[in-house]
Protein backbone atom coordinates (compact mmCIF):
# COMPACT_ATOMS: atom_id res chain seq x y z
CA UNK A 1 0.00 0.00 0.00
CA UNK A 2 2.73 2.22 0.94
CA UNK A 3 4.70 1.72 -2.48
CA UNK A 4 1.21 1.84 -4.40
CA UNK A 5 0.58 5.53 -2.49
CA UNK A 6 4.17 7.01 -3.41
CA UNK A 7 3.35 5.79 -6.96
CA UNK A 8 0.13 7.89 -6.78
CA UNK A 9 1.44 10.48 -4.99
CA UNK A 10 5.11 10.90 -7.93
CA UNK A 11 2.18 10.61 -10.54
CA UNK A 12 0.01 13.36 -9.29
CA UNK A 13 3.43 15.77 -8.78
CA UNK A 14 4.60 15.18 -12.36
CA UNK A 15 0.99 16.00 -13.45
CA UNK A 16 1.04 18.84 -12.06
CA UNK A 17 4.40 19.77 -13.60
CA UNK A 18 3.31 19.42 -16.47
CA UNK A 19 2.81 22.78 -18.20
CA UNK A 20 -0.50 23.78 -19.51
CA UNK A 21 -0.50 25.56 -22.73
CA UNK A 22 -2.53 28.57 -23.68
CA UNK A 23 -2.83 31.00 -26.96
CA UNK A 24 0.25 32.62 -25.90
CA UNK A 25 2.40 29.45 -27.09
CA UNK A 26 0.84 29.59 -30.40
CA UNK A 27 1.55 33.47 -30.44
CA UNK A 28 -1.36 34.85 -29.24
CA UNK A 29 -3.42 35.02 -32.23
CA UNK A 30 -6.50 37.18 -31.81
CA UNK A 31 -8.79 35.60 -34.79
CA UNK A 32 -8.76 32.28 -36.64
CA UNK A 33 -10.08 32.06 -40.48
CA UNK A 34 -9.88 29.59 -43.06
CA UNK A 35 -8.43 30.35 -46.54
CA UNK A 36 -7.42 28.82 -49.68
CA UNK A 37 -3.48 29.12 -51.07
CA UNK A 38 -2.33 29.90 -54.20
CA UNK A 39 -1.65 26.04 -55.03
CA UNK A 40 -4.84 25.27 -54.35
CA UNK A 41 -4.33 23.51 -50.37
CA UNK A 42 -6.29 24.53 -47.85
CA UNK A 43 -5.27 26.02 -44.60
CA UNK A 44 -6.48 27.57 -41.29
CA UNK A 45 -4.64 30.59 -40.10
CA UNK A 46 -4.21 32.48 -36.71
CA UNK A 47 -4.37 36.11 -36.92
CA UNK A 48 -3.19 39.11 -35.08
CA UNK A 49 -4.64 42.52 -34.85
CA UNK A 50 -2.57 43.65 -37.13
CA UNK A 51 -3.33 41.12 -39.70
CA UNK A 52 -0.37 39.29 -39.67
CA UNK A 53 0.32 35.32 -39.39
CA UNK A 54 0.69 33.99 -36.46
CA UNK A 55 0.60 30.22 -37.53
CA UNK A 56 -0.78 28.24 -40.73
CA UNK A 57 -2.13 24.62 -40.15
CA UNK A 58 -2.94 22.58 -43.34
CA UNK A 59 -6.63 21.53 -43.75
CA UNK A 60 -7.63 18.17 -45.81
CA UNK A 61 -10.13 20.46 -47.62
CA UNK A 62 -12.16 23.65 -47.54
CA UNK A 63 -13.05 25.24 -44.17
CA UNK A 64 -15.84 27.50 -43.13
CA UNK A 65 -15.50 28.53 -39.75
CA UNK A 66 -12.97 27.36 -36.54
CA UNK A 67 -14.06 27.50 -33.19
CA UNK A 68 -11.57 28.46 -30.60
CA UNK A 69 -11.19 26.73 -27.07
CA UNK A 70 -11.30 29.74 -24.73
CA UNK A 71 -8.14 29.21 -22.80
CA UNK A 72 -6.32 26.41 -24.46
CA UNK A 73 -4.65 26.66 -27.84
CA UNK A 74 -6.98 24.96 -29.20
CA UNK A 75 -9.37 25.22 -32.28
CA UNK A 76 -12.35 22.89 -34.07
CA UNK A 77 -11.57 23.07 -37.58
CA UNK A 78 -15.10 22.18 -39.30
CA UNK A 79 -15.58 20.66 -42.85
CA UNK A 80 -17.55 23.17 -45.49
CA UNK A 81 -21.68 22.57 -45.24
CA UNK A 82 -23.08 19.85 -45.61
CA UNK A 83 -19.65 18.35 -44.01
CA UNK A 84 -19.94 15.36 -41.72
CA UNK A 85 -16.35 15.79 -39.96
CA UNK A 86 -14.65 18.38 -37.68
CA UNK A 87 -10.94 18.56 -36.82
CA UNK A 88 -9.42 19.46 -33.42
CA UNK A 89 -6.27 20.68 -33.91
CA UNK A 90 -3.90 21.92 -31.36
CA UNK A 91 -2.76 25.06 -32.80
CA UNK A 92 1.06 24.68 -31.35
CA UNK A 93 2.22 22.42 -33.10
CA UNK A 94 -0.50 21.22 -35.35
CA UNK A 95 -1.53 18.31 -34.11
CA UNK A 96 -5.06 16.89 -35.05
CA UNK A 97 -5.64 15.97 -31.52
CA UNK A 98 -9.41 14.29 -32.36
CA UNK A 99 -12.03 13.95 -35.42
CA UNK A 100 -15.27 14.12 -34.41
CA UNK A 101 -18.08 12.51 -36.79
CA UNK A 102 -21.35 13.69 -37.22
CA UNK A 103 -23.53 11.13 -35.74
CA UNK A 104 -25.45 9.00 -38.94
CA UNK A 105 -28.13 10.82 -40.02
CA UNK A 106 -26.70 14.24 -39.26
CA UNK A 107 -24.39 17.10 -40.62
CA UNK A 108 -22.24 19.61 -39.39
CA UNK A 109 -22.97 23.43 -40.55
CA UNK A 110 -19.29 25.08 -40.35
CA UNK A 111 -19.42 26.56 -37.21
CA UNK A 112 -19.33 25.85 -33.25
CA UNK A 113 -18.87 27.47 -29.44
CA UNK A 114 -17.70 26.44 -26.32
CA UNK A 115 -19.87 27.07 -23.47
CA UNK A 116 -18.51 29.01 -20.40
CA UNK A 117 -16.37 25.53 -18.81
CA UNK A 118 -14.22 25.24 -21.94
CA UNK A 119 -15.43 21.52 -21.77
CA UNK A 120 -18.73 21.63 -23.56
CA UNK A 121 -18.49 22.00 -26.93
CA UNK A 122 -21.94 22.73 -29.43
CA UNK A 123 -22.38 22.08 -32.92
CA UNK A 124 -24.85 22.84 -34.95
CA UNK A 125 -26.10 20.19 -37.40
CA UNK A 126 -28.74 19.07 -39.04
CA UNK A 127 -30.95 16.43 -38.37
CA UNK A 128 -31.90 15.41 -42.50
CA UNK A 129 -33.46 12.00 -41.40
CA UNK A 130 -36.47 13.84 -39.76
CA UNK A 131 -35.88 16.94 -41.13
CA UNK A 132 -35.07 19.09 -38.18
CA UNK A 133 -32.03 21.26 -36.84
CA UNK A 134 -30.28 19.94 -33.37
CA UNK A 135 -27.45 21.20 -31.17
CA UNK A 136 -25.08 18.58 -30.46
CA UNK A 137 -22.86 18.47 -27.35
CA UNK A 138 -19.39 17.21 -26.90
CA UNK A 139 -17.15 16.63 -24.31
CA UNK A 140 -13.52 18.18 -24.39
CA UNK A 141 -12.53 15.94 -21.26
CA UNK A 142 -13.80 12.58 -22.52
CA UNK A 143 -12.09 13.15 -25.89
CA UNK A 144 -14.51 15.33 -27.88
CA UNK A 145 -17.00 12.19 -27.18
CA UNK A 146 -20.69 13.29 -27.96
CA UNK A 147 -22.87 13.33 -24.79
CA UNK A 148 -26.22 15.16 -25.83
CA UNK A 149 -28.29 17.24 -27.92
CA UNK A 150 -31.21 19.71 -28.06
CA UNK A 151 -33.38 20.63 -30.82
CA UNK A 152 -33.35 23.66 -32.16
CA UNK A 153 -36.96 24.42 -33.20
CA UNK A 154 -35.98 25.10 -36.35
CA UNK A 155 -34.39 23.11 -40.15
CA UNK A 156 -30.73 24.22 -41.30
CA UNK A 157 -29.09 25.90 -37.88
CA UNK A 158 -25.81 27.03 -39.84
CA UNK A 159 -24.23 29.64 -36.85
CA UNK A 160 -24.69 29.41 -33.23
CA UNK A 161 -23.65 31.99 -30.37
CA UNK A 162 -23.45 32.11 -26.60
CA UNK A 163 -25.17 34.90 -25.14
CA UNK A 164 -22.63 37.20 -22.61
CA UNK A 165 -22.09 36.21 -19.35
CA UNK A 166 -24.64 33.15 -19.47
CA UNK A 167 -24.80 29.74 -21.18
CA UNK A 168 -27.79 30.42 -23.31
CA UNK A 169 -27.30 29.68 -26.75
CA UNK A 170 -28.41 31.71 -29.46
CA UNK A 171 -29.41 29.47 -32.81
CA UNK A 172 -29.38 31.33 -36.61
CA UNK A 173 -32.00 28.58 -38.01
CA UNK A 174 -31.79 29.30 -41.62
CA UNK A 175 -34.42 27.02 -42.72
CA UNK A 176 -33.04 25.29 -45.33
CA UNK A 177 -33.03 21.55 -45.62
CA UNK A 178 -30.05 20.16 -47.38
CA UNK A 179 -28.96 16.49 -47.47
CA UNK A 180 -25.14 15.17 -48.33
CA UNK A 181 -26.16 13.10 -50.89
CA UNK A 182 -27.85 16.29 -52.50
CA UNK A 183 -24.36 18.28 -51.71
CA UNK A 184 -25.43 21.86 -51.42
CA UNK A 185 -28.51 21.77 -52.83
CA UNK A 186 -31.61 23.59 -51.18
CA UNK A 187 -34.62 21.12 -50.85
CA UNK A 188 -37.57 22.87 -49.02
CA UNK A 189 -37.18 26.48 -50.27
CA UNK A 190 -40.96 27.50 -50.92
CA UNK A 191 -41.82 26.03 -47.58
CA UNK A 192 -39.14 27.50 -45.65
CA UNK A 193 -39.38 29.10 -42.21
CA UNK A 194 -35.75 30.68 -40.87
CA UNK A 195 -35.83 31.57 -37.11
CA UNK A 196 -33.52 32.94 -34.07
CA UNK A 197 -33.79 30.55 -31.15
CA UNK A 198 -32.67 30.60 -27.95
CA UNK A 199 -31.74 27.50 -26.02
CA UNK A 200 -30.74 26.42 -22.75
CA UNK A 201 -28.66 23.34 -23.13
CA UNK A 202 -30.72 21.30 -19.98
CA UNK A 203 -34.21 23.06 -20.84
CA UNK A 204 -34.11 23.12 -24.18
CA UNK A 205 -35.78 25.98 -26.44
CA UNK A 206 -36.71 29.24 -24.25
CA UNK A 207 -37.51 31.23 -27.50
CA UNK A 208 -38.42 31.68 -30.70
CA UNK A 209 -38.34 34.29 -33.04
CA UNK A 210 -39.84 34.36 -36.42
CA UNK A 211 -39.88 37.05 -39.12
CA UNK A 212 -43.08 37.66 -40.98
CA UNK A 213 -44.74 35.13 -43.08
CA UNK A 214 -43.58 37.59 -46.95
CA UNK A 215 -40.20 37.38 -45.32
CA UNK A 216 -40.22 33.12 -45.01
CA UNK A 217 -37.48 33.09 -47.81
CA UNK A 218 -34.86 35.63 -45.60
CA UNK A 219 -32.60 32.40 -44.57
CA UNK A 220 -31.30 33.94 -40.88
CA UNK A 221 -27.62 32.72 -41.28
CA UNK A 222 -24.78 34.18 -39.01
CA UNK A 223 -24.95 36.36 -35.81
CA UNK A 224 -22.92 38.29 -33.58
CA UNK A 225 -23.88 39.97 -30.09
CA UNK A 226 -23.68 42.65 -28.34
CA UNK A 227 -22.31 43.23 -24.64
CA UNK A 228 -25.75 43.87 -23.32
CA UNK A 229 -27.61 40.49 -25.38
CA UNK A 230 -28.48 42.42 -28.39
CA UNK A 231 -28.01 40.01 -31.35
CA UNK A 232 -27.75 41.05 -34.62
CA UNK A 233 -28.68 38.42 -37.01
CA UNK A 234 -27.26 38.30 -41.07
CA UNK A 235 -29.87 36.85 -43.47
CA UNK A 236 -30.12 35.71 -47.13
CA UNK A 237 -32.75 35.85 -49.34
CA UNK A 238 -33.80 32.76 -51.26
CA UNK A 239 -36.72 34.75 -53.05
CA UNK A 240 -36.99 36.56 -56.46
CA UNK A 241 -33.64 38.61 -56.10
CA UNK A 242 -35.78 41.81 -57.89
CA UNK A 243 -37.55 42.43 -54.49
CA UNK A 244 -35.20 44.19 -52.06
CA UNK A 245 -35.65 42.88 -48.69
CA UNK A 246 -33.91 43.77 -45.29
CA UNK A 247 -30.50 41.24 -44.80
CA UNK A 248 -29.98 42.48 -41.16
CA UNK A 249 -32.25 42.62 -38.20
CA UNK A 250 -31.44 43.08 -34.46
CA UNK A 251 -33.48 41.02 -31.32
CA UNK A 252 -33.44 41.43 -27.83
CA UNK A 253 -34.90 38.51 -25.77
CA UNK A 254 -38.76 39.18 -25.17
CA UNK A 255 -39.03 42.06 -27.82
CA UNK A 256 -39.74 41.65 -31.72
CA UNK A 257 -36.92 41.61 -33.73
CA UNK A 258 -35.81 44.87 -36.03
CA UNK A 259 -34.93 44.71 -39.28
CA UNK A 260 -32.79 47.10 -40.95
CA UNK A 261 -32.26 48.46 -44.65
CA UNK A 262 -29.80 50.30 -46.20
CA UNK A 263 -30.90 53.34 -48.87
CA UNK A 264 -33.37 51.53 -51.66
CA UNK A 265 -30.01 51.58 -54.27
CA UNK A 266 -27.53 50.31 -51.71
CA UNK A 267 -30.07 47.70 -50.30
CA UNK A 268 -30.28 46.46 -54.18
CA UNK A 269 -26.57 46.61 -54.87
CA UNK A 270 -26.34 43.83 -52.11
CA UNK A 271 -28.29 41.15 -54.02
CA UNK A 272 -30.13 39.94 -51.54
CA UNK A 273 -26.51 38.39 -49.41
CA UNK A 274 -25.44 39.09 -46.28
CA UNK A 275 -22.33 37.35 -45.63
CA UNK A 276 -21.21 38.26 -42.17
CA UNK A 277 -22.02 40.60 -39.17
CA UNK A 278 -20.27 41.83 -36.59
CA UNK A 279 -20.28 44.84 -33.98
CA UNK A 280 -17.31 46.65 -33.28
CA UNK A 281 -14.94 46.81 -30.59
CA UNK A 282 -16.72 49.32 -29.13
CA UNK A 283 -20.15 48.09 -29.68
CA UNK A 284 -21.76 51.37 -31.00
CA UNK A 285 -21.56 50.16 -34.79
CA UNK A 286 -22.74 47.22 -36.52
CA UNK A 287 -22.08 45.82 -39.83
CA UNK A 288 -22.58 43.27 -42.40
CA UNK A 289 -20.42 42.14 -45.80
CA UNK A 290 -21.90 41.11 -48.97
CA UNK A 291 -19.55 39.25 -51.46
CA UNK A 292 -22.05 39.07 -53.91
CA UNK A 293 -22.91 42.74 -53.67
CA UNK A 294 -18.92 43.67 -53.28
CA UNK A 295 -20.00 45.74 -50.11
CA UNK A 296 -19.72 46.46 -46.69
CA UNK A 297 -22.82 48.67 -44.67
CA UNK A 298 -22.33 50.26 -41.51
CA UNK A 299 -25.02 50.59 -39.18
CA UNK A 300 -25.39 52.53 -35.22
CA UNK A 301 -26.10 50.05 -32.60
CA UNK A 302 -30.03 51.65 -33.05
CA UNK A 303 -30.00 50.72 -36.55
CA UNK A 304 -29.27 53.73 -37.66
CA UNK A 305 -27.90 53.48 -41.38
CA UNK A 306 -24.57 55.27 -41.48
CA UNK A 307 -22.60 54.15 -44.55
CA UNK A 308 -20.80 51.96 -47.33
CA UNK A 309 -17.62 50.54 -48.39
CA UNK A 310 -17.17 48.71 -51.66
CA UNK A 311 -14.55 45.68 -52.33
CA UNK A 312 -14.86 42.97 -54.40
CA UNK A 313 -15.65 39.60 -52.56
CA UNK A 314 -15.55 40.89 -48.98
CA UNK A 315 -16.90 38.80 -46.89
CA UNK A 316 -15.14 38.02 -43.82
CA UNK A 317 -16.03 40.88 -41.32
CA UNK A 318 -14.69 41.20 -37.02
CA UNK A 319 -14.31 43.57 -34.37
CA UNK A 320 -11.26 45.82 -34.01
CA UNK A 321 -10.90 48.32 -31.23
CA UNK A 322 -13.50 51.13 -33.30
CA UNK A 323 -13.53 49.78 -36.43
CA UNK A 324 -13.55 45.76 -38.07
CA UNK A 325 -11.00 43.66 -39.32
CA UNK A 326 -12.38 42.58 -43.15
CA UNK A 327 -11.04 40.12 -45.72
CA UNK A 328 -12.03 39.29 -48.94
CA UNK A 329 -11.18 36.30 -51.53
CA UNK A 330 -8.46 38.31 -52.93
CA UNK A 331 -6.04 37.62 -50.21
CA UNK A 332 -6.27 41.35 -48.26
CA UNK A 333 -7.23 41.95 -44.86
CA UNK A 334 -8.46 45.32 -44.53
CA UNK A 335 -9.18 47.46 -41.07
CA UNK A 336 -12.46 49.10 -42.03
CA UNK A 337 -14.84 51.61 -40.42
CA UNK A 338 -17.53 54.22 -41.54
CA UNK A 339 -14.85 56.61 -41.90
CA UNK A 340 -11.54 54.16 -42.84
CA UNK A 341 -10.42 51.51 -45.43
CA UNK A 342 -6.82 50.67 -45.41
CA UNK A 343 -5.02 47.41 -46.05
CA UNK A 344 -3.77 45.60 -43.03
CA UNK A 345 -1.78 42.77 -45.35
CA UNK A 346 -2.44 40.84 -48.38
CA UNK A 347 -1.03 37.43 -49.64
CA UNK A 348 -1.44 35.10 -52.76
CA UNK A 349 -4.57 33.43 -50.83
CA UNK A 350 -8.14 33.62 -51.13
CA UNK A 351 -9.56 33.77 -47.43
CA UNK A 352 -12.90 32.29 -46.48
CA UNK A 353 -16.02 33.38 -45.34
CA UNK A 354 -15.41 33.89 -42.31
CA UNK A 355 -12.99 35.63 -39.39
CA UNK A 356 -13.85 33.92 -35.99
CA UNK A 357 -12.63 35.82 -32.84
CA UNK A 358 -10.61 33.97 -29.55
Amino acid sequence: MVNSRRGFLAGLLAASAIPRLSWADAGNPAYLAAAREADGTFIMVGLGRDGQDLFRIPLPGRGHAACGHPTAPEAVAFARRPGTYALVINCVNGEIMATMQAPKGRHFNGHGVFLSDGDTLCTPENDFTKGRGVIGFWSRKSGYKRIGEQPTGGIGPHELRKLPDDDILVVANGGILTHPDKGREKLNLDVMQPNLAYVDPIKGILELVELEPDLHQNSIRHMDIHADGTVAFAMQWQGDLSEVTPLLGLHKRGSAPKLLEAPFARQMGMKGYAGSVSYNGVGDTVAITSPRGAQVHFYTRNGDYIGHWKRRDVCGLRDLGAGFLASDGNGALHRISPDEFSLLSVTQRAWDNHIVSI
